[in-house]
Order: structure tokens, then sequence, then C-alpha cells
């Protein structure tokens, strides 16, 4: 016989303390400035709301990956921040990188013109490409466009470490020795270093860092506060018979009479299936594990063994991490703090 309840959405906490807590430690390992990398709404943990927090901390400068996550984080802060889009200057952001101040960090020659023709004299960034094939002007393109850029003053020279969660990877050293290759001699600030490159030491620090992941709680930066905890409201209860299945595929089938609940999440909330046979939820600090495939809506639970009910399931918190999950699901952590759906009701402490 099935109880139901009034249906809810998952609770998704954000600790904004323990986020301030990490910018704080990394910042205090940083030789130069810190920034702050609150691109993808602030790994899901709201752009808005997380760029107050590390401002008030001391975070002057910001990366966004494109120009409406500028845009977000102008409209959070006001005018002072330096404002950096790691996408550069593509051709529709003109107006609003002028609008509005942000600095785009020119990563081609076709970028490079592109803004010194559209906005002469504005603020502008560099990206080079050390390596790692991605973003960036590659050592020849650079040395054919130096001489042009510097005396333009850009605002900060910049690569990224592919690497950098590996201390012992021989791209580090390699990519480090590149970036001191191409910016010999140049006055304008530089950096090089994300979270893991801050582990790596004061070497790969130059004038600014930029901490993403390790200010949300995620690995490579082992001593991180947590950041976000989730809870998911159990929307029905029911008894399962020796014999019945649950769920899609009737993967799971009770071999003993299970009490079973139906939690309001799924993987359009960022819950990937992939982490199912791997996954428990807690009640009340008990382990009770997924019952059958995780839906797009709902996930089974099976509940069997706690003593009591709860109205809620915890998913991320005390008992588990998201790194956890993560590796529950053969991916790592920011794929999982950036899935995070819409649906959850976000709370805010700290």
């Amino acid at each position: 016989m099935a109880k139901t309840s009034l249906m809810s959405t998952g609770t998704l906490t954000v600790d904004l303390a323990a986020m301030a807590a990490n910018w704080t430690a990394l910042d205090a390992m940083s030789a130069g400035e810190t920034g702050a990398v609150v691109k993808a709404d602030a790994y899901g943990t709201g752009i808005g709301r997380a760029a107050r927090r590390l401002a008030q901390t001391g975070a002057r400068k910001f990366f966004v990956a494109v120009a409406q996550e500028g845009a977000d984080i102008r409209q959070a802060l006001g005018p002072d921040p330096e404002i950096y889009i790691l996408s550069g200057h593509m051709s529709g952001d003109t107006d609003i990188i002028a609008d509005l101040n942000l600095i785009p960090l020119l990563s081609s020659i076709d970028q490079m013109l592109r803004h010194f023709e559209a906005l002469p004299g504005t603020s502008f960034g560099i990206q080079l490409d050390t390596g790692m094939n991605r973003l960036g002007m590659e050592a020849g393109e650079w040395d054919a466009v130096r001489t042009l850029v510097l005396p333009q003053n850009p605002k900060l020279i910049m690569s990224h470490l592919a690497c950098a969660d590996e201390p012992t990877h021989p791209m580090n050293a390699q990519q480090l020795a590149a970036f001191i290759e191409m910016t010999g001699g140049i006055d304008a600030p530089r950096s090089l270093a994300a979270t893991g490159g801050i582990l790596l030491g004061p070497d790969y620090h130059f004038d600014v860092t930029r901490p993403g992941i390790g200010l949300y709680g995620g690995l490579p930066f082992t001593d991180a506060h947590p950041v976000v905890s989730i809870e998911l409201p159990i929307i029905q209860t029911r008894d399962v018979a020796v014999g019945e299945s649950v769920g899609y595929g009737n993967t799971w089938i009770a071999q003993r009479p299970s009490r079973i609940v139906t939690v309001s999440c799924g993987y359009a909330d960022g819950i990937l299936r992939a982490m199912g046979p791997k996954t428990t939820l807690f009640a009340a600090g008990v382990a009770v594990p997924i019952a059958g495939r995780i839906s797009m809506d709902s996930i089974g639970v099976d509940l069997t063994d706690a003593k009591d009910v709860p109205s809620h399931l915890e998913l991320v918190g005390p008992n588990q991490s998201i790194e956890m999950l993560a590796q529950n699901a053969g991916t790592i952590g920011y794929e999982i703090l950036t899935s995070l759906g819409a649906r959850y009701a976000r709370r805010y402490a700290g």
C-alpha cells in the first residue's frame, strides 16, 4: 500500500561562510593577488550570492566564461571589481563589453584585431597557449603581435595548466617553462594558477591566482570546507513484496519484504544515472541504497533498514560529499556541481 505526501523539490544549501573560508585559505597560499572563478553560475551555487560573498571576503578580480556571466557579476557587484571574460571578445559581445567595462582575455589574433578596432583604448587581457591546445595564442602568434599588444597595456596575461591536479605530471613544469619564456621581460600582471596551480607552490603563482573548484569544496583542494549540501524530499512510501520490482527495466527486485520510498529528484536535477548502482542516501545517518534506476524526476530508495521514515533523505552532506558522488558516477566534482538543476530550492547560510 502506498502512502503519499505533498510534492516538493530538493533543497540545495550553499554555505557561503565555508566558501569564504576556502577563498581565504587559498589566498593565504597565493604569492600574489587572489581572484575568483565564478563561471557556470559559480559552479552551480548561484553567481550573484557567491560573487557578493567572495567580494566581501576580499576578491577583487572575477573570472567568467562568457560575457553574459560578466553582466551578472557587474549587476551583483557594481562598477569596481575587474571582470575577466575567458572566452575573449566574441563578435556579438562588443556592446556588453563596452557598456559594462568587462575585460576580454583575447585568445587569438582575430580577437585582438576585433577588440582594437571596435573598442580602442579599452581594457583587455591576453590568453596564451602553453601546451593545452584549448584557448590562447601559440608562441608564434604571440611573437608576431607582442610588440603591438604590449604598448596597449594589457591588464593581465594568462595561461592555463592542463595537469595541475596531478602534481608530479611533467606537463606542469613544461607549461611553466613555456609561460616564463613567452612572458619574459613583460611588466603586465601574469596569471597561470587556478586551484591546482596554487597547490603546486609559489613558482606557479605569478601576480594573480584564479581559484575555482577549491572555492566550492572540490578537489584537488583536500582541505576545503564543504560548501554544498542536498536533501531530497520523500514523496511516497510503499511496501514491496518479495519478487516485485522497482523502477524502469525491472533492474531491482525485492529479495525480502521491503519498504521503498520515492524521492523527488532525478537526472534532470544533475543526479546522474551512472551513479545509481554505487550511491546510497542517508536517513538520520543510516545508509539507504538506491533501488532501481534513477529516473528523470524521481529515485526509488530502499528504506527497509532505517528505523523511521523521515521527511527528507540526505544526498550530499556530512555522510557523502560531492566528490564521492562524482566517483560513483565515474566523473569529477566539477560535473556534479555544474549539473545541479534549477528546480532545487536554494538556501544560503553564512
